[in-house]
């Protein structure tokens, strides 16, 4: 149904970002064939930059999986803007999910967890269920918690 994902977003009170400039030298997406590579995204909201620190130390799993909505949503927002109609996503087929940790934090697959739950709510199963990796971090730039990438199919 048309429409469809964008009711979704307004329903759970999301307003999609525009991409903003990269801050070194790359792109915030590259569109090759029917694939849609979308650069790591961080916890960055019109406030600025969140969830700086590392898990196990200064945030939560919850707060972990509040970072990694975060960078969803975002590359959701890259996705629009690659597009130009979230409907034009077939499906996700891959995230990777980064997770800034202390070295005997284990559970970054429950952080990126945020990140996955967001992107199926709003795309649904058929288009949203993707495959995954999760990898915990010694550092992230800007020393945020969480970073996610996706490749997504497009038509």
């Amino acid at each position: 149904m048309a429409g469809e994902i964008d009711a979704k977003l307004k329903a759970l009170g999301i307003d999609l970002p525009a991409p903003g400039k990269p801050a070194a030298n790359y792109v915030p997406y590259v569109v090759t064939g029917n694939l849609l590579f979308i650069s790591g995204q961080v916890p960055l909201t019109p406030e600025g930059v969140k969830f700086v620190g590392k898990l196990g130390r200064e945030f939560s799993i919850e707060e972990g999986q509040q970072a990694a909505r975060i960078c969803a949503i975002n590359v959701l927002g890259i996705a629009r803007a690659a597009v130009g109609d979230l409907e034009k996503i077939k499906r996700i087929v891959k995230v990777v999910g980064f997770v800034n940790a202390t070295p005997d934090f284990v559970d970054a697959h429950k952080v990126i967890n945020g990140a996955s739950d967001l992107i199926t709510e709003v795309l649904g199963d058929e288009r949203g269920k993707h495959a995954r990796s999760a990898i915990g971090m010694g550092t992230l730039p800007l020393g945020v918690a969480v970073e996610v990438e996706a490749i997504a199919e497009i038509g």
